[in-house]
């Protein structure tokens, strides 16, 4: 791991030939969701660098949850697809679900070319924070999931 220029907005990770850029002002779930915390409750959260590089191209987003509704980290709340994979999402903490970007369920390669900024997916009114860490704590945890990711890149580049 190294830090950018300006490391005081945050970190960079390598990921083989890619480095992925991670800002320091939010918080990290386990699953590579960023969750940003925008005031009088309410938190926006979208997928890291880490996570849109390893989907590549995301081209369909569909909700199996609606607006209001109560959301726990063990359920899905919905699907992504991109060229590489189809993955169920799910919140890595608990809360309700504000709104949901209808902009990118409209355009979803906002999520590949701004995942911190137009690519956002939802909002979460009253979300619990306690299983989220820190960039610093999810900058170990990256080391981590990399070396597994690898593996599985590799043995997929072997097939």
């Amino acid at each position: 791991m190294s830090e950018s220029s300006d490391s005081d907005a945050g970190f960079e990770f390598p990921m083989g030939e890619f480095t992925a850029w991670f800002p320091k002002d939010r918080l990290y779930g386990k699953n590579h969701m960023w969750i940003l915390d925008r005031g009088g409750g309410r938190s926006r959260l979208g997928l890291t660098a880490y996570a849109v590089r390893l989907l590549q191209d995301v081209y369909f987003l569909d909700w199996t949850v609606d607006v209001r509704a109560s959301l726990s980290s063990d359920k899905s709340i919905g699907s992504i697809e991109s060229k590489k994979a189809e993955s169920e999402l799910y919140v890595p903490a608990n809360g309700t679900l504000a709104t949901i970007n209808d902009e990118v369920l409209d355009e979803p390669t906002l999520i590949n070319a701004e995942p911190y900024d137009d690519g956002w997916l939802i909002e979460l009114d009253r979300m619990e924070q306690e299983p989220l860490m820190t960039p610093e704590q999810y900058a170990e945890h990256l080391v981590k999931a990399w070396k597994v990711a690898e593996v599985t890149i590799r043995g997929q580049v072997n097939r």
